[in-house]
This record gives structure tokens, sequence and C-alpha cells, in this order.
């Protein structure tokens, strides 16, 4: 699935790109000749490439490859997809316009298409102010959003328990460090019981890593803050270095490890695992089927929300996850989203069951590619174990 919605994309990318030149070199062409025509196709030509390994620098394997520091790599690479994204609502709009500009557009009426014209210009202008509004407005609109969470033969002492997820950080050039500590703030007033952190605290190598941390480790609950890995903290290579530095902030990354947290006569048996690779399924939470404590609560931390299926046969009755930032770009067509993450996974964003197994993915609090949110805004989450 992975690689069908990344053929497509290219494909989609490439022809968007196709089209955007060919515009580009007919203006070119009825304005300059000779040597000025030469220029034009020149500049396109290097405006395509530049689109291109733009591009190729939002996969981190290909950044590592190239050796392009993290932060230059999220930069080009969110100026490629953010300028890809744009082209390809402005085209989608234009060829719609001319389509019915031919149907409708009467010679003998020069008013009509004058209002065709003006309606077309302002339309393809729609995809610009919806980027602007996702970058500049939305993406940092961090809300709290409160969530029960039913769960079957839950003790009475876990009953009400609060527990404050964050996730899907990304700090980087997209999401300052004095935004994070407003997060960090609103989340304090929470005054949760147990706060877990789900993953991606960076996007890359070179991002404030130590300013993550120290941001998090402000945080205050009764019953201490936790976490698991993401894949991010894997691509950049500081999966280890996370777990001491947080460690030293009180922060305890569990990685194929449990903690028993009581709470008045019950206990919670809290668990977690390193990011689960989405194209292993055969061997996920493949060492933490032995994590889980018979008769007590067991909450399971994974950055991928995939894992769900599994972790219910082995006996979770909970699981946190993000990874998916809840589609960061979503659009609701007859009461349903749709977002690019549904070409990887059924578990985008909200309340899911398999069996008496329930998990929660939270929509996160950063960006990855592009630094906009459309219809899936940050979360700061607060989620309540009731009994069932």
């Amino acid at each position: 699935m992975h690689l069908s919605f990344d053929y497509l994309a290219v494909g989609v990318f490439a022809f968007v790109q196709w089209r955007v030149s060919r515009v580009l070199l007919a203006a070119g062409a009825r304005r300059w000749q000779g040597a000025g025509l030469g220029a034009v196709r020149w500049a396109v030509a290097a405006f395509s490439m530049a689109v291109a390994l733009g591009y190729v620098l939002t996969w981190p394997e290909m950044a590592t490859v190239l050796r392009v520091s993290g932060p230059h790599a999220t930069l080009a690479g969110a100026l490629a997809l953010g300028y890809l994204m744009t082209a390809t609502g402005v085209l989608a709009v234009y060829e719609i316009s001319r389509g019915i500009g031919r149907k409708w557009n009467a010679p003998a009426d020069p008013g009509r298409r004058r209002a065709i014209q003006t309606a077309g210009n302002a339309l393809m202008a729609a995809p610009l102010a919806v980027m602007g509004y996702g970058t500049f407005i939305e993406r940092s609109d961090f809300r709290v959003r409160e969530v029960d969470i039913p769960l079957a033969d839950l003790p009475a002492d876990l009953d009400g328990l609060r527990i404050l997820q964050l996730s899907d950080i990304h700090l980087s050039i997209f999401l300052r460090e004095d935004e994070l500590a407003r997060v960090i703030g609103q989340s304090i007033e929470l005054k949760p019981h147990l706060a877990v952190v789900t993953g991606d605290l960076i996007s890359a190598r070179g991002d404030p890593l130590d300013a993550c941390l120290r941001q998090l480790g402000r945080l205050k609950a009764d019953a201490g803050v936790f976490g698991c890995l993401g894949n991010h903290e894997r691509y950049a290579g500081v999966e280890d270095y996370t777990t001491r530095a947080a460690a030293r902030l009180e922060i305890d990354f569990l990685r194929d490890r449990a903690r028993e947290l009581r709470f008045g006569g019950a206990v919670l048996n809290l668990a977690g695992v390193d990011y689960q690779r989405m194209g292993q399924k055969h061997l996920y939470l493949r060492n933490a089927g032995a994590l889980v404590k018979p008769g007590t609560c067991n909450l399971l931390l994974s950055h991928n929300p995939d894992v769900l299926p599994v972790a219910a046969r082995q006996g979770y009755d909970l699981v946190l996850s993000g990874h998916t930032h809840g589609g960061q770009v979503t659009v609701e067509i007859l009461d349903r989203s749709f977002s690019p993450a549904h070409f990887f996974t059924p578990y985008v964003y909200g309340l899911y069951r398999a069996g008496r197994t329930a998990e929660y993915v939270t929509r996160g609090i950063g960006t990855i590619g592009v630094p906009a949110r459309i219809g899936a805004p940050p979360e700061i989450s607060l989620l309540r174990l009731r009994k069932a």
C-alpha cells in the first residue's frame, strides 16, 4: 500500500509539473525569441529539477543518502511538497473551469465570458488560500480534546483516571520551542493522573531534541511521565540518546518494558514498544505479549496504530498511538473524512475497537512534509478511563 501510494503521488505530481512547465514555456514563447526563450527553457528545467529534488528529500532515507542535513532537507521537502500540492489544486480547478468555459462561454456574450473568467480566477486562488490558512492559522491552533474511553472490567479505582497524551511533536524549523511551551502550559493545567508521549519528538537529525525534552520535562502528573519512541527517532538515529536524556528529566521511555503503576487498590500495567515498521506486520509486537500482566489493566504505548489487532490478541485493554497526525490534510465529503493517511492505515484518528481492546489515535502536535494542517488541527489529548 505504501509503494502504491508513492507511485500514485509521483505520477500525479510529475503530470502536474509537466503541465505547469508547458504553460510557462508557452508564455515564454509568446514574449521572447532566441536567447531569451532559451533562458526561459533553462529556468523552467532548473525549477523542475529543484522541485523533484525537494520532493525526494521528503523521504528521510534519501536525505541521508544524499547527505543533506535534517533541517535543510525538511525545508526543501516542505517547499517542494507545498508547491506541488497547491499546484495540483490550482491545475484541477483550472481544467474544470476551462471545461465549463468551453461549454458555456458563448462568443456572442462577452459579459458571460468575463463572468466565467472572473469566477475561474477566484476559484484558482482557493487552493492558495486554503494552504495559507493551514500553514499560518490551523497549524498552531492547539486544542485540548477530552475523550471518555469505556473499558470492560475496569477496576473501580481506575474509573475516571485521566491520561494526558502528547504525540508527534516534531519540534523543528516548523514548530518553535515557544509554541511547544504553550502546549506544555495547556497540558499542565489539565492536572492529569498520568502523562504519556507517543513518539516523534523531532523530524530529523539536527532538530532541537534537547529543547523538546526540556519542555517535556515541565510536565506534571501524579504517576509520572512515560513514553514510547517513534519512527523519526529511528530515522535520526537518536533512540538511545533520547532514552538516556529523558531519564535524567524523570521521563521514562518504555522500550519493550512495562511499569506497574498503582492507583488505590488497582494496578495499571503500562507497557511501551519502539516504532513497529508498518511494512513488517508479521513482526508486530513480537516481544510485547510477555509484558501483559494478568489481573491488571494493561495499557500499551505504540507509535504505530496498526498494531491494534495484535495487541487485542495479546490481551491489552488499551493502546495509545499517534503517527498519522489525524491525516494532517483532511477533507470532509458527505460526512466522511478523507486524507492520504487512509492509503496507509484504517486507524487514522479517534477511538477504535478490536474485541475488548480499545485504541485511541491522536492527531498529535506538529507536522511533517508540508507545514500545514487542514481539517486536522493539532491536539492535546485528555483521556478518561471509564468502566464499560
